[in-house]
C-alpha cells in the first residue's frame, strides 16, 4: 500500500508530464497568438510525397482567381506551385491563396529570380527578396506560409556567360551560398531549377561539375528537361538523378507546354495535355529506379491550362 508521500510524488510527476506535453503542443506566433505545433511538413505544407508542380508567373491572377488556379490544381493533381514574389501583390493576397491551397493539401513555394542574380552585383537586390521573406515568414500563422524558397537564376542566358564564364559561375556560387544561408536561419528548404545539361560545365579550378556542386547546395533540384518523348526526358535527366542518389538528395523532371523557337521538340504544345500525360508515366516507369526521383513540375501554369485537350 502505497504512503501520502508516494502519491504526492505520483501526482506531481502527472502533472509534470502534462504540462511539458501541453507546452510541446503549442507555440507562440511572430504576432503573439498561440498556434498548435505539429511537424514542419504539417506547418509548411511540404509533405512526404511524390512532386506535381507549376509555375505561377503571373501573381496578380491569385487576386481574383485564386479558384481558377486552385481547381485547375485539383484537377490535374497539382500539390505544389512556385508563386512568383511580386511586390504589387499585398500580404493579406498572399494569406488569403496560402489559406486556400492548404485546405486542397497543396504546398505554396515562394519563387523568384532572373540571369543577374548570378552576378554579384546582383547581392541587393536577392538580399531585398530574402528579407521579403523573412518578414513575411515571421508575421504569417501556420497556414499561411510558404513551405520553401524556389529560384530560377539561369545566368547562362547572361551576356557575361559568353565574355566570362568562369567568374560567372564563381559569382554564382557566393550567391548561392548567401541564399542557403539566409534561408537555414528561416528554416525553410530551397530548391532551384537547373538546365540538364549544366553537367557539362566544371567549377571553376575543380573537376565538379556546376551540376554536382548545385545538387549538393540546394535542398532539391528541378531539372528543366525540356523534351517530348518519354526516352528524350529520361535520357537528359538521368545523369542528375544518379548524382542526386549518391547524395541522398531529390530531383523533380520539369517539362515544357509553352510554344518554343528552339524546336518543337522542346515542348508539348504541339501534341497536347493527353501525349504529354502518357509520356509522364511511360518517364516515372524509367526514372522511378532512382531514389532522387520526386516526380514532375510542368512550366507553366498558364500554357498548361490552355494546352490543347
Amino acid at each position: 500500500m502505497k504512503t501520502k508521500k508516494e502519491f504526492r510524488f505520483i501526482l506531481l510527476m502527472s502533472c509534470l508530464v502534462l504540462c511539458l506535453s501541453t507546452a510541446c503542443s503549442t507555440r507562440v506566433d511572430a504576432v503573439g497568438s498561440v498556434e498548435p505545433v505539429d511537424s514542419y511538413a504539417t506547418i509548411h505544407g511540404k509533405l512526404d510525397r511524390p512532386v506535381r508542380g507549376t509555375w505561377v508567373w503571373d501573381t496578380t491572377q491569385i487576386r481574383n482567381n485564386a479558384q481558377d488556379i486552385l481547381s485547375f490544381a485539383k484537377a490535374n493533381n497539382i500539390n505544389t506551385i512556385y508563386l512568383q514574389m511580386n511586390r504589387d501583390i499585398k500580404i493579406p493576397e498572399y494569406k488569403n491563396f496560402i489559406r486556400l491551397a492548404r485546405t486542397q493539401n497543396i504546398a505554396v513555394d515562394i519563387m523568384d529570380g532572373r540571369s543577374a542574380w548570378g552576378l554579384t552585383e546582383s547581392r541587393e537586390q536577392i538580399a531585398s527578396f530574402m528579407d521579403w521573406i523573412e518578414a513575411y515568414q515571421a508575421q504569417a500563422l501556420a497556414n499561411e506560409k510558404f513551405a520553401g524558397i524556389h529560384l530560377d537564376i539561369e545566368p547562362h542566358v547572361h551576356p557575361q556567360w559568353k565574355i566570362n564564364q568562369a567568374s560567372v559561375i564563381t559569382q554564382w556560387q557566393g550567391n548561392v551560398n548567401y541564399i542557403i544561408d539566409r534561408a537555414a536561419r528561416m528554416k525553410m528548404p530551397v530548391a532551384a531549377d537547373l538546365p540538364f545539361w549544366l553537367d557539362n560545365y566544371k567549377i571553376p579550378g575543380s573537376t565538379m561539375a556546376v551540376s554536382s556542386w548545385m545538387i549538393r547546395k540546394f535542398d532539391s533540384i528541378t531539372i528543366m528537361a525540356y523534351r517530348d518523348t518519354a526516352a528524350a526526358i529520361y535520357n537528359v535527366a538521368k545523369d542528375e538523378l544518379i548524382d542526386a542518389a549518391s547524395v541522398g538528395k531529390k530531383i523533380s523532371i520539369a517539362v515544357e507546354t509553352k510554344q518554343s523557337k528552339e524546336g518543337d521538340f522542346i515542348t508539348f504544345y504541339e501534341e497536347g495535355d493527353a501525349y504529354m500525360e502518357e509520356q509522364l508515366k511511360l518517364v516515372e516507369k524509367l526514372a522511378s529506379a532512382h531514389t532522387s526521383f520526386n516526380g514532375f513540375s510542368v512550366h507553366e501554369y498558364s500554357s498548361w491550362k490552355t494546352l490543347r485537350k
